[in-house]
């Protein structure tokens, strides 16, 4: 049986940066309805790999081979958009071709051969193309006729997709997709690929993205593209039982190179025509060694952390903010009100524009409320990470921008030389000295951490930290917020970076309304669905008509007419009961607050992630058996001893 061609394979392909081999003699191949997540360290190659395989680019050498007819969409990690089209004009492009065939046709200019014309026309869809830009539109939830110029960095990736969708692909290439969008709007990204029927290659740093989307993942390590069936979490699995390995065999070739050194030197054996296959197999072994790239060194973060803060960072009492615009008033932030003690990891959720930045800037005294009181703690000495990257100056040299007129610095009393400390995070001493403008995004995202941590600081505000960074520097990222002892302010899409980081939340509900959640990203989901729940129990409780024609609801008429109801007498079972209620009630309370107790400094959630969900999930539970503890014990009070 004859095996179908793959959409897309790449053989031997070879693409070098200066004497740096990103592609070093690998192979690549995508199948039908596959959704490859690539990942690898930052600038080893892999924005590169995707237009090669988009055909923008050429690789130096090696082989390239697209089904014929095969529709290949690409979208960049920055998509350049005019700022004054209209989304509907932006999307459109996606038809460039249709949208010129039909044009020709109707034009019925001379020389036209117009049988060829309709048959290209029909296999493009041509007399349809505003129907298909306005169904696409539609679904992905934008409005035609804004202005580019007027949308937020999650919209603006929307009509990128939009523009890519359009045309109908079989193959879709995303350059990080989920960089500017907000938890929903990655949620929604996620089921688009899902149902999507063709195939996808997406980079991602994203780990619970590619957990939920990926079919497949292909890593891309010193040049070779090496794959692994299933999901991140399961790439994982796999792929530290290939590092051991590798390790192992390496170190017994090191130790036989060794050893074989060690014999060579000798001399007098050597000399003797029998020892010639040895010799052969020394410079084989040398060759070999030569050849091996070992793997890129992690980088080393440190954090000069400040002499410590006061106990209370901030605290707020019922502040709101209000702001004008073209529709009206808008109050970004309603009621507030909640208390930031010294330590404590706050991360800040909710929709692009929600008003995140807003409340950050009032707990941190840097903006004032409109209404409601902020009291701001003592010794604060914050630092930022800016998500916009405004402070970069691009023609500065790396030192420079590290430490402006000086080769030293100092971090936690230890005196370190400028190009050291770069190479901590992986920055070689020879490019210490060029400018900034060469960096990739996220080399300069790596630059910008850096300088962040050369500072002391007890405060750290990190906005989109995650995005450009790959998933080595994410996690000791991670390490390191966590056995830091300042506080922190978290603004981040990135949900398994800020389950592993932070201990509370502030979700932004609607209308201005912020409420603080104990715990991480999915605590807040587990609380806020059963809130949820529970609100709309006691909405459909409030509009519940009752029997015998009473308009008033249940409650109600249990607590105005339970005197007027005849009342079945306490069996002696029941009176046992109703009498163990409060010691029941007391005990339950107990344990919630040991429960409180060991989830409050959030390194349970680091150091055993099972158990802290387990104890979350008993936390929810006690309140369900509190609450019907509470109307048990009202029910049976009610009734005559």
């Amino acid at each position: 049986m004859k095996l179908p061609m793959a959409l897309i394979a790449l053989s031997d392909a070879q693409l070098a940066f200066g004497h740096v081999a990103l592609l070093d003699h690998t192979d690549f191949s995508l199948e039908s309805q596959e959704r490859v997540g690539l990942i690898g360290r930052n600038g080893t190659g892999k924005s590169s790999l995707l237009k090669i395989l988009a055909g923008i680019e050429k690789a130096d050498d090696g082989i390239l081979q697209v089904q014929t007819g095969l529709r290949i969409a690409y979208v960049p990690q920055e998509p350049i958009m005019q700022a004054d089209s209209t989304v509907f004009q932006t999307a459109s492009l996606g038809l460039a071709s249709a949208i010129r065939a039909r044009d020709l046709y109707l034009s019925g200019a001379d020389g036209i051969d117009l049988d060829a014309l309709q048959s290209e026309i029909e296999a493009l869809d041509a007399w349809n193309w505003e129907q298909r830009v306005d169904e696409t539109l539609q679904r992905l939830h934008l409005d035609a006729q804004a202005t580019i110029g007027s949308l937020s960095g999650g919209l603006k990736k929307r009509v990128a997709l939009a523009q890519a969708l359009v045309s109908r692909p079989d193959v879709l290439l995303l350059d990080e997709p989920t960089n500017h969008l907000d938890l929903d709007a990655i949620g929604w990204l996620e089921g688009l690929l899902n149902e999507y029927k063709g195939s996808a290659i997406v980079i991602s740093h994203d780990r619970a993205f590619l957990d939920n989307v990926a079919t497949r993942m292909v890593d891309l390590d010193r040049g070779r593209l090496l794959s692994y069936p299933g999901n991140f979490a399961q790439y994982q699995l796999q792929k530290e039982e290939q590092m051991a390995q590798e390790a192992v065999i390496n170190a017994r070739a090191d130790k036989l190179l060794a050893q074989e050194e060690v014999w060579i030197r000798k001399g007098v054996e050597a000399r003797r025509t029998r020892a010639q296959a040895r010799i052969k197999r020394l410079d084989h072994l040398r060759q070999q060694r030569e050849q091996r790239r070992d793997a890129v060194g992690r980088v080393k973060l440190d954090l000069a952390s400040g002499a410590s803060s006061g106990k209370i960072v901030a605290e707020l009492e019922k502040v709101s903010k209000h702001f004008d615009g073209p529709n009206g008033r808008k109050t970004v932030v309603r009621q507030f009100s909640g208390t930031i003690l010294r330590g404590d990891k706050v991360g800040l959720i909710g929709p692009n524009g929600a008003g995140k930045t807003t409340l950050l800037k009032m707990i941190l005294g840097e903006l004032a409320p409109d209404e409601g009181t902020v009291r701001q703690g003592t010794k604060l000495t914050v630092a930022y990470f800016d998500q916009m990257r405004d402070q970069i100056d691009l023609d500065a040299t790396l030192e420079d921008f590290i430490s402006p007129g000086s080769e030293w610095i100092e971090i936690n009393g230890k005196r370190t030389h400028v190009k050291s400390y770069l190479s901590d995070f992986l920055f070689s001493p020879a490019r210490a000295n060029a400018p900034v403008r060469t960096l990739s995004g996220g080399e300069r995202n790596r630059l910008l951490l850096a300088r962040l941590f050369a500072r002391p600081a007890n405060v750290l505000v990190l906005d989109e930290p995650t995005n450009d960074l790959d998933i080595d520097t994410l996690e000791l990222l991670e390490e390191l917020l966590d056995q830091y002892d300042g506080t922190v302010f978290l603004v981040s899409h990135d949900r398994r970076f800020l389950d592993n980081v932070v201990t509370s939340t502030l979700a932004f509900e609607g209308n201005g309304t912020w409420r603080e959640y104990e715990g991480d990203v999915q605590d807040w989901l587990t609380q806020s669905a059963r809130a949820a729940t529970l609100s709309a129990r006691s909405a459909n409780a409030a509009v519940a008509p009752a029997p015998e024609n009473s308009d008033k609801n249940v409650s109600q008429r249990f607590t105005d007419n339970k005197s007027s109801l005849p009342k079945k007498k306490l069996s002696y079972k029941e009176q046992r009961e109703l009498e163990g209620l409060p010691a029941l009630m007391a005990a339950l309370e107990g344990e919630q607050a040991r429960i409180n107790a060991a989830l409050a400094d959030g390194r349970l959630y680091t150091t055993d992630p099972a158990q802290a969900a387990q104890l979350a999930a008993r936390h929810a539970q006690i309140d369900d058996e509190l609450l019907a503890g509470m109307e048990r014990m009202e029910t049976l009070g009610g009734a005559p001893v």
